[in-house]
């Protein structure tokens, strides 16, 4: 007698939203995972990938993490009592080491916190958030450049 199992799924995290723009605009540094505080109507939107990362910024007041601009459009489902804000101010959750090192670079070496990735792991919302520099007009071209040029050189590799 053989028991059907069915394979086990990665437990790999699930991306609910992507900001693809920060790479673009931003020397990522560091990149810190961060817990987020969520309201009920706010976990079943991203569960239903309901979310817009990409013009969301995070910033230190107070020895606490906020990440602002974040639009999480609520569903039609949840309940009526309850007032949806879908550009609240939502707190960030790190450990205190990694808010004193993300409150020294901001302050002291003029580094900015950028939103990278919404993700689900193991049932929680996170939020990959990088330690970044801003880059340059040219510095983009030559992004631009570089990653033309890799695709370029795929396309020869297949043909060739």
């Amino acid at each position: 007698m053989k028991i059907e199992t069915r394979p086990k799924t990665s437990e790999g995290p699930k991306t609910i939203a992507e900001n693809r723009r920060a790479r673009f605009d931003y020397f990522i540094e560091e990149s810190y995972e961060a817990g987020v505080v969520l309201e009920g109507w706010e976990v079943k939107a991203l569960r239903a990938g309901k979310a817009q990362i990409t013009e969301s910024h995070v910033f230190v007041r107070d020895g606490e993490v906020f990440w602002i601009g974040a639009h999480v459009n609520p569903l039609k489902t949840t309940s009526t009592h309850v007032v949806a804000d879908p550009t609240r101010t939502r707190k960030l959750l790190l450990n205190h080491s990694e808010i004193a090192h993300l409150i020294g670079a901001v302050e002291r070496k003029g580094y900015t916190i950028v939103p990278l990735e919404l993700y689900w792991q193991r049932g929680k919302a996170k939020i990959r958030i990088g330690l970044a520099k801003g880059k340059k007009q040219h510095d983009k071209r030559e992004t631009e450049k570089e990653r033309d040029w890799s695709r370029d050189k795929a396309r020869l590799l297949r043909r060739g």
